[in-house]
C-alpha cells in the first residue's frame, strides 16, 4: 500500500535510537524528507550515513531555550512524530524531584513546544498536517515503579485529544500510538529477566512483545492520508494488553 508520503517533510524527535530511528528510516525509504532530532550527535552522524539526505538537529529537548533556537528556523514541516522520551523508574516512595522534572520536561513539555512550532508553521502556510505522539500502554495501566512515567504518558494521551480538538479546524490531525513493551535494544535489556517478562506476557493475549516495525507501521499509517478521518485517537499496539 502506497501511503503517499513521498515529497512530504517530516520531523522526528528521539531519532537516534529505537522507534525514532526506525521511523526515520521508514519515512526516508518512503520518499519523505526527514528532519531527525536527537540529543546524541554520534547517533545522528550514523543515521545520516545510513539515510543520505536526512537533516540532523542535535538538541536536548529538555532545554526549552535550546529547543526554540534549534527548531525556530527548521522550515516547513508537514508531518511530526513526537517520539523522544525518558523512563526513569523509581518506587513511588523514592520518586525524586529530578526524575519528575526531567520526565515531564521531555515526555510532555517538549511535545507541547515542538508541536507548537510545527503547528504554527502549518497554520501560517494554510497547509494540512499530521502529528503522532508516541505514548504507551502505561498511560492506561499502572505498572510498578513507573509512577512518573505512567503519569507523563497519561498526560500525553489527554494532550493528544486537546491538540486534536484545537488543531482540527486547521486541518491538522493529532493521534497517539500506545505500544506495549517494544523489542528495541532498551526494551530487550529492560525485559531480559524471564520472570519479569512472564508477568507482562501473561497479560498480553497474543503472548508476545511488539517488534519495532509494528509500531512504525502504525505511526506511518497515522501520518498518511489513509487515516484522514482519524484524529484524537490513542491506538494500542499492544497485542491486546489493554483489552484485558
Amino acid at each position: 500500500m502506497d501511503l503517499g508520503l513521498a515529497g512530504r517533510r517530516a520531523l522526528v524527535t528521539g531519532a537516534g535510537k529505537g522507534i525514532g530511528r526506525s521511523t526515520v528510516q521508514a519515512l526516508h525509504a518512503a520518499g519523505a524528507r526527514v528532519v531527525a532530532v536527537s540529543r546524541t550527535q554520534a547517533d545522528l552522524d550514523s543515521l545520516v550515513r545510513e539515510c543520505p539526505g536526512v537533516e540532523p538537529v542535535c538538541v536536548d529537548l529538555g532545554n526549552w531555550e535550546a529547543t526554540e533556537q534549534a527548531l525556530s528556523s527548521v522550515g516547513p514541516v508537514d508531518l511530526l512524530v513526537n517520539n523522544a522520551g525518558v523512563a526513569l523508574l523509581q518506587p513511588f516512595l523514592e520518586v525524586t524531584k529530578e526524575a519528575c522534572d526531567t520526565s515531564f520536561d521531555v515526555n510532555l513539555r517538549a511535545v507541547i513546544q515542538v508541536s507548537q512550532i510545527v503547528a504554527r508553521g502549518l497554520i501560517a502556510r494554510g497547509a494540512p498536517g499530521a502529528i503522532v505522539n508516541v505514548s504507551s500502554q502505561a498511560s492506561q495501566r499502572a505498572v510498578t515503579n513507573h509512577s512518573v512515567y505512567c503519569s507523563t504518558k497519561g498526560a500525553l494521551d489527554m494532550l493528544t485529544k486537546v491538540m486534536a480538538l484545537e488543531l482540527g479546524p486547521h486541518k491538522i490531525r493529532v493521534n497517539a500510538v500506545n505500544p506495549t513493551v517494544v523489542m528495541t535494544p532498551m526494551g530487550q535489556a529492560n525485559w531480559s529477566d524471564p520472570h519479569k517478562a512472564k508477568t507482562m506476557l501473561d497479560r498480553i493475549p497474543l503472548g508476545r512483545f511488539a517488534e519495532v516495525e509494528n509500531v512504525v507501521d502504525a505511526i506511518l499509517f497515522l501520518l498518511s492520508d489513509r487515516s484522514s478521518m482519524t484524529t484524537g485517537s490513542t491506538v494500542p499496539v499492544d497485542g491486546g494488553f489493554l483489552a484485558t
